[in-house]
């Protein structure tokens, strides 16, 4: 039997204290779409959980005591189609959690989910991204 993705993800929007520029992770499987850390919840782990596990596998950045704030923000959004498959059949949308983590400066993550990294201005990672969410998150909160 074929293991689905939980519709249930979370969003991290890492930010430099000292620039104010945000992380942004070019995709492997996807070349065209950069993105902040996200991730999918596994059975039984709470969001906040979640985003500790995918900051420390997508950049092998530690979550210390205090970082991490969980923004208490949630949407509902449609899952691109070409990432259905990753899902169960009549499964289309996911409801993502949004987590901000601040850094004391601008710091090289061990790529391993993604192919290139940038730090940029939040406009500027805002408008990279293909996805809305991810767009509305920084400028909302990376500011």
């Amino acid at each position: 039997m074929k293991k689905y993705k939980h519709p249930e993800s979370v969003l991290v929007i890492i930010v430099a204290q000292n620039s104010g520029r945000v992380l942004m992770l070019r995709r492997k499987d996807d070349p065209d779409f950069w993105q902040s850390v996200t991730g999918s919840l596994e059975p039984d782990e709470k969001p906040y959980e979640t985003a500790c596990r995918e900051i420390k596998e997508e950049t092998g950045f530690e979550v210390e005591q205090n970082q991490l704030q969980d923004l208490s923000h949630s949407i509902i959004f449609e899952i691109f189609p070409h990432f259905r498959h990753r899902y169960a059949p009549d499964v289309t949308h996911c409801k993502e959690h949004w987590f901000k983590m601040v850094q004391s400066e601008e710091k090289m993550p061990l790529l391993t989910e993604h192919s290139e990294y940038r730090w940029l201005a939040p406009d500027e990672a805002a408008s990279l991204t293909k996805s809305w969410s991810n767009s509305q998150a920084i400028l909302e909160f990376a500011v």
